[in-house]
C-alpha cells in the first residue's frame, strides 16, 4: 500500500520544525514507518542546491534562477527520496514542498504562475501531498521568533515580502481546501499537535 505524503507550510518562524518533531515522536510511538525530509534539500544533491539558495552571499540571484534551482532540487528530492519511500509504504513528512514556490517565487517574486505550474508538474513527477498543514502566523510574530538566529537569504527579505508569502499560502489553502489543514500557529504547540494527529487519522 502506498504511504501517505504530508507537507508542512508556513512563513518563517511559524513552528514547522517543532510540529514535525512532535509528529515524528507520535509516529515512532505508533510504530508507523516514516521519513522526515525538507525542501530545499532532502538528498545530497538537493542539499547542495539548498546551500546556494539560502546563502546570504547570493544576493544577486535573479527570481528566475531561484525558481529553477528550487525546481531542480525538488526533482532530485522527489525522484530519489519521496516517491521510493511512498512506494515502500512509508509516510513521508516534508518541511515545505511545491506550495512554497507559489508563495515565495509566485506571489512574493511575482513570477508567472503558469510557468510555475509547468515546472511543478515536471519536477514533482505529478506527485501531490495527501495532506498539507499550514501553520499560519502574523508576519511580525514569525520574525520575532527567528530574530535571535542567523538569518538566511530569504529570511532577510523585507516584511512586505513575507506579507505576500503569508497571503498566498492562505489563498492556496482556500483553493485546495480538500487537502489543507490551516492551524493558528499562535496556539500552544501541544494543542496544534493534537489537531494534526486527528487530521491524520482521517486519511
Amino acid at each position: 500500500m502506498r504511504g501517505k505524503f504530508i507537507t508542512f507550510e508556513g512563513i518563517e518562524g511559524s513552528g514547522k520544525s517543532t510540529q514535525i518533531k512532535l509528529l515524528a515522536s507520535y509516529l515512532e510511538e505508533q510504530g508507523i514507518a516514516h521519513i522526515l525530509t525538507r525542501e530545499p534539500g532532502g538528498t545530497p544533491i538537493a542539499e547542495t542546491i539548498r546551500r546556494i539558495l539560502l546563502d546570504p552571499a547570493c544576493k544577486e540571484m535573479l527570481p528566475e534562477t531561484e525558481l529553477l534551482l528550487y525546481c531542480a532540487s525538488r526533482a532530485q528530492h522527489t525522484g530519489e527520496l519521496i516517491i521510493p519511500a511512498l512506494e515502500a509504504g512509508k509516510m513521508v513528512i516534508s518541511d515545505r514542498y511545491f506550495d512554497s514556490s507559489y508563495a515565495y517565487q509566485g506571489a512574493a517574486r511575482k513570477l508567472d504562475l503558469s510557468i510555475i505550474d509547468t515546472l511543478t508538474d515536471f519536477a514533482t513527477y505529478h506527485t501531490n501531498p495527501d495532506l498539507t498543514i499550514l501553520l499560519d502566523l502574523p508576519v511580525e510574530e514569525g520574525m520575532k521568533r527567528i530574530k535571535s538566529r542567523d538569518l538566511d537569504r530569504l529570511e532577510q527579505e523585507e516584511l512586505s515580502f513575507h506579507y505576500k508569502v503569508r497571503e498566498q499560502f492562505l489563498f492556496i489553502a482556500k483553493k485546495a481546501a480538500s487537502r489543507y489543514l490551516v492551524m493558528d500557529a499562535s496556539q500552544p504547540p501541544d494543542r496544534i499537535h493534537t489537531e494534526i494527529v486527528r487530521a491524520l487519522n482521517f486519511l
